[in-house]
């Protein structure tokens, strides 16, 4: 792992400041409150930790919270398990049930619990970040900031707003709003180099909290001070056109299958445009994750409630989930003439860097596949634990890639993990029993897959 600081920032933990030519930053030491332990509030936490900050994580998950103390982590993220001993062992990083032993003198109290989907509505569901509210604001004494990390509704910091005064009149708070944009796999790398760091804010006073808190970052990225509402309208704003973004090279993906182009080749001439850029232009088989499905579930659901129709994001939704179903069906065409004949697939997580399969397009496409086939192995490096709660005894669960493939029909990549790109594919040759390779992730070389006798499918060329 490399050192997040050089010399000269940790000359400045101990000094309390540097200076670099005109530049001068103090360095504050705030104690600081996380509740929840998920996907954002834990890699948060480690981060502000290794900042120098006296961290407390607030999770209400006994055996999850002995767990943290004892230095087990509960998820994977990459870069994440070296700091995290680091912080615990050093006592900068604490882990409890009890919520008024985090939030008692803090000066910053940072909301980062779920907010999933209704499974009716599919808008966010609020119920955990309202109780989180209600129960830290009793336990509020001093000046305290407040601040939404969760991805929550424009409007959202309103109700928690009133309902901390509600419970606690005479507490003296200001709720902000500071949006996540840590990409999962990536979470570590994008909270030491954030693209920019957005702070809605209707309050001089929490802004200036803020400045202290975000202190080491000066100089290093943009900060963006804005209305709270506006704040919490660039996240899903943000989500949304990603998601667009995927969706439209899909669509492009199709075309070129259709007509003789080459999607690797127009993705790179696309992206080459500035106005464009080359993030995420890679074709596959539909966005998914914790946050894009949700999220332009949510803002479709926002525009609705305000009059607004967001005819883009709703096809968005709309055609990411047929997708899913049609690569299934790809795969399961391939063995129309053997359909009790062995699939192995390999990838479960939503993309590679993570353990996590909510919302996971492997996961969707598998269940799809499982409609048509009670005879598939499955392998990821990381998140068979959490496929398995979701799938239990349907599928077969693999030690490894090529355990996977033994006596296999076809092998499916589903997840981008960089192990695929490496497979032995003579070795994975003499494994299956025949010889096919669905590859909706377009990880393998396809001359080099067809050279080693395979027939190979991938996506946005014309195989």
């Amino acid at each position: 792992m490399v050192e997040i600081w050089d010399n000269v920032i940790a000359l400045a933990l101990l000094k309390g400041y540097y200076e670099a030519g005109l530049i001068f930053i103090e360095v504050y030491i705030m104690k600081v409150a996380i509740i929840g332990t998920g996907y954002v509030g834990l890699p948060t936490g480690v981060g502000l930790a290794e900042l120098g900050n006296e961290v407390f994580c607030v999770d209400k998950m006994e055996e999850k919270i002995c767990a943290l103390n004892a230095g087990e982590l509960t998820l994977y993220e990459d870069g994440l398990e070296e700091l995290f001993k680091k912080n615990v062992q050093n006592g900068r990083l604490t882990f409890t049930t009890n919520m008024a032993k985090a939030v008692i003198g803090a000066d910053v109290v940072l909301l980062a619990v779920g907010t999933p989907p209704h499974p009716v509505t599919k808008e966010a569901d609020l119920q955990y970040i309202y109780a989180a509210a209600e129960e830290l604001a009793q336990y509020l004494d001093g000046y305290t900031v407040v601040a939404t990390k969760s991805t929550v509704p424009v409007g959202t910091g309103d109700e928690i707003e009133a309902i901390v005064r509600k419970v606690n009149p005479q507490a003296d708070v200001d709720v902000i709003s500071l949006p996540e944009f840590l990409r999962e796999g990536f979470a570590i790398h994008d909270f030491f180099h954030p693209d920019r760091i957005v702070v809605g804010a209707n309050s001089k006073k929490a802004c200036k909290v803020m400045q202290k808190l975000y202190a080491p970052f000066v100089g290093k990225t943009e900060f963006l001070w804005v209305k709270r509402k506006s704040s919490e309208a660039i996240k899903y704003a943000s989500n949304a056109f990603l998601a667009m973004k995927i969706h439209y090279i899909n669509e492009m993906a199709d075309f070129c299958e259709n007509s003789g182009a080459d999607i690797h080749e127009v993705a790179k001439g696309m992206g080459m445009d500035s106005r464009i850029g080359s993030k995420f232009l890679n074709a596959g088989p539909g966005y998914g994750g914790s946050c894009f499905p949700k999220d332009t579930n949510a803002m479709a659901q926002m525009g609705r409630k305000y009059g607004v129709r967001l005819n883009l994001i709703e096809t968005t939704i709309a055609k990411n989930d047929e997708r899913k179903k049609e690569m299934a069906e790809r795969v399961i065409s391939k063995i129309k003439n053997n359909p009790q004949g062995k699939i192995a697939v390999l990838g479960l997580a939503f993309k590679g860097g993570t353990d996590d399969c909510r919302e996971s397009p492997a996961m969707d496409i598998l269940r799809e596949m499982l409609e048509h086939s009670s005879n598939i192995s499955v392998f990821d490096p990381k998140a068979m634990a959490n496929a398995e709660k979701l799938l239990g005894a349907r599928v077969t669960y693999a030690k490894d890639a090529y355990e996977a493939c033994e006596n296999a029909e076809i092998m499916v990549i589903l997840t981008e993990w960089e192990d695929f790109k490496n497979l032995d594919l003579k070795r994975i040759r003499g494994l299956m029993k025949a010889h096919k390779i669905v590859d909706l992730r377009n990880m393998l070389q396809a001359e080099e897959v067809k050279k080693s006798g395979f027939e190979y499918s991938c996506i946005g060329m014309n195989s």
